[in-house]
């Protein structure tokens, strides 16, 4: 079993994963991160570089990650719009989505120092960017998980509905 966090860029999959993760004593798995590591690049110079070969590295990271038990699982914003990462994330695992508001997802992008730097526009930028992705990839979050949280909690108790839906028979 492992536990797989989905959502928006911003949404917090990163501070809760690695809550959840010291928590269980289990290894936190990123998939931006995994991504930066194979390609040498951030995930904005590889998506303006390639974005098919972008694509297929992502399902390759979001498999490989997959493929191992008893671990936190953060995934790219974008990572379930492929129905191979789909199967991959749907076998032995807890899917939690952290869901937040077009305004909050906004907010919170927009006071993250790093984030224009990592961070590519997808669709124009801007807060007209997060509504129309958010669009697109709401109903895929919603349909690819068991647990659908608000992501506007603090984290510690986010990490606490985690692991007590994970812990339940």
């Amino acid at each position: 079993m492992k536990i797989i966090l989905c959502g928006y860029r911003a949404s917090g999959k990163t501070t809760v994963g690695k809550l959840v993760a010291e928590r269980l004593g289990w290894p936190y798995q990123d998939v931006d991160r995994g991504i930066d590591e194979r390609s040498g690049m951030t995930i904005a110079e590889f998506l303006a570089a390639d974005l098919e070969r972008y694509r297929q590295v992502e399902t390759e990271v979001v498999i490989e990650m997959c493929g191992r038990n008893e671990t936190v699982i953060a995934l790219g914003g974008g990572s379930l719009m492929r129905a191979s990462n789909q199967q991959a994330v749907g076998e032995e695992s807890l899917v939690v989505y952290l869901q937040a508001s077009v305004d909050e997802l906004w907010r919170r992008a927009e006071a993250d120092p790093i984030s224009a730097a990592t961070r590519p526009q997808l669709a124009g930028g801007g807060i007209e960017e997060i509504e129309q992705l958010l669009t697109e990839r709401e109903p895929v979050y919603l349909e690819c998980s068991d647990l659908v949280l608000d992501a506007t909690l603090p984290p510690q108790e986010l990490a606490d509905f985690v692991i007590s839906e994970y812990h339940l028979p």
